[in-house]
């Protein structure tokens, strides 16, 4: 494994010749004894880069293909110290042939010669993203993804972006941005249970047609087959604890109202966030999470130090055939078991008018960010105050449609809409000020973005609430909330606690029947 440290200083721009065509393969698979991919991947999920982005069993509209991959071709990390990281794989374990040998050290030679900074590093992924994929064709466009880009930038990632305040604590050793490059990968679509092994015919092992499952561990990954070993069952060793009390809740509540009636800002996200100790393989504690919440932005990443659980239910951006999407979610009521309370809840929310002046505060926010990168006048909302329900809680939902510039692209979109404006406030610097000064930690993974970004230039993203990080033997989850003037307190306080119903209690159940 090539592994470079740096700080990075200057931009520059690949200049790598094109001179055949390659393509990706999809071809259809059976799964055979697994009974879905999610099983599956299972076997793999120890492997280094191990991702899966999952559909969470559910109807939801975005909730269609699940998919899968490991072992990336190459990772770019930022830490939030500056430093960065570039890995690229062994290639004599990647069994890769001389011309993708001979790219990927290309493109690695061309990252150490010209080193990135943090601003920079999403054209910088961009041009990597050409360097490797450009010359390739994908005949399957009705999928997803196949092979190309899939990583996360953490909420703390904002800092590189914005001058910001360094109240807040860091304490996570976890990127605030990765960015993996994957020659293959295996999707499936949930509704029709097909699926597919994608790979690139410039970057696939000589016989991974003839690869079996699950044979990505045994045939194509043979050093990490040879290091694989048994999961220790998973449990939380501790109770839960929050890093303030109900009472420093709504005190920084009250500081924001504060702010909001000297108009510092119109909207503030607040969140707590919950900790725990554990022990053993967090891929269990994914499958249970998962089976819990069924959300359509579901995820499960392996990065070098840490794991990344998430059960999102938000879209934040997606790109498809050049026209952008964005669906914030502000307002939220609770789930009941019994159908006439549950319809209430629903109502209620429906009705109203606090969280549809918070939505549509966020809907303005959000039409300006895609604006910079948006055709003129293409700017559209095509769905406001719409209700989704999950699991857990009903959600009050927006959707903004617009086409994006052909001289952009969708790393650049994101990078010009970040973080989401649905998990900060308005105005978005301001009400980050206010954040780092009034929550006591940094938030690292919680309200930033996990991506996908195919070779046939597709792209889609989540806002990353519902989010855990395991790292140390210690799991972090958040909760938060908009806060605006006629905010109450202690409803305030009981919604963060709805939308983790069905995340503290499923874990917490770990340690009662485990230990």
């Amino acid at each position: 494994m090539i592994t470079c440290a740096a700080n990075l200083q200057q931009l520059s721009v690949f200049n790598y010749l094109q001179f055949f065509m390659y393509h990706v393969i999809a071809q259809p698979f059976s799964l055979e004894s697994f009974t879905s991919l999610e099983d599956w991947f299972g076997d793999l999920q120890y492997l280094p880069g191990a991702m899966l982005l999952h559909s969470g069993r559910s109807s939801h509209e975005n909730a269609q293909f699940h998919i899968a991959s490991g072992f990336p071709l190459l990772t770019l990390e930022l830490f939030a110290s500056g430093k960065v990281n570039i890995t690229a794989f062994d290639v004599s374990e990647y069994q890769l042939n001389d011309a993708a040998r001979e790219r990927l050290a290309d493109v690695v030679s061309e990252l150490h010669s010209n080193p990135m900074t943090g601003p920079d590093i999403f054209e910088r992924a961009q041009q990597v993203q050409q360097a490797l994929f450009a010359d390739h064709r994908t005949p399957n466009n009705a999928l997803p993804f196949q092979c190309g880009a899939m990583g996360f930038a953490g909420y703390d990632y904002g800092r590189f972006l914005e001058d910001l305040p360094q109240q807040a604590k860091d304490e996570y050793q976890t990127p605030v941005f990765s960015i993996s490059y994957y020659g293959w990968s295996l999707v499936q679509n949930q509704q029709t249970n097909e699926c597919w092994l994608c790979y690139s015919d410039l970057y696939s092992h000589p016989g991974f047609t003839e690869v079996t499952i699950p044979s990505a561990g045994k045939h194509y990954f043979t050093a990490a087959e040879k290091s694989k070993a048994e999961p220790i069952e998973f449990k939380l060793t501790s109770d839960w604890q929050s890093n303030m009390s109900e009472q420093e809740y709504k005190d920084k509540l009250h500081a924001i109202h504060e702010y909001l009636l000297s108009g510092d800002c119109y909207q503030v996200n607040l969140a707590q966030r919950f900790e725990a100790r554990y022990q053993g393989c967090e891929w269990q504690a994914f499958q249970a999470l998962s089976e819990a919440n069924q959300a359509p932005f579901s995820a499960f990443l392996r990065t070098d130090k840490s794991c990344i659980v998430s059960c999102s239910p938000e879209r934040f951006l997606s790109v498809r055939h050049g026209l952008i999407e964005t669906k914030p979610i502000k307002g939220t009521r609770p789930r009941f078991r019994d159908a006439e309370q549950d319809k209430a809840s629903k109502d209620a929310l429906i009705n109203s008018e606090k969280d549809q002046s918070e939505n549509l505060m966020i809907v303005d926010l959000l039409r300006n960010d895609i604006s910079k990168n948006a055709l003129p006048h293409s700017v559209n909302v095509t769905g406001l105050f719409e209700i989704e329900s999950f699991n857990a809680v009903h959600h009050l939902v927006s959707t903004i449609q617009a086409k994006l510039k052909p001289a952009s692209h969708p790393f650049r979109l994101l990078q010009d809409a970040f973080p989401g404006g649905s998990i900060t406030g308005a105005p978005k610097i301001r009400a980050m000020e206010i954040i780092d000064e009034l929550e006591p930690h940094r938030r690292n993974i919680y309200c930033g973005s996990i991506f996908v970004y195919g070779v046939n230039g597709d792209f889609d993203s989540s806002i990353c609430i519902r989010t855990l990080l395991f790292e140390n033997q210690k799991v972090f989850c958040w909760a938060g909330g908009g806060i605006v003037a006629d905010s109450v307190d202690q409803a305030e306080y009981e919604e963060t606690f709805h939308k983790v119903n069905k995340i503290l209690p499923v874990l917490a159940g770990f340690r009662k029947c485990k230990s």
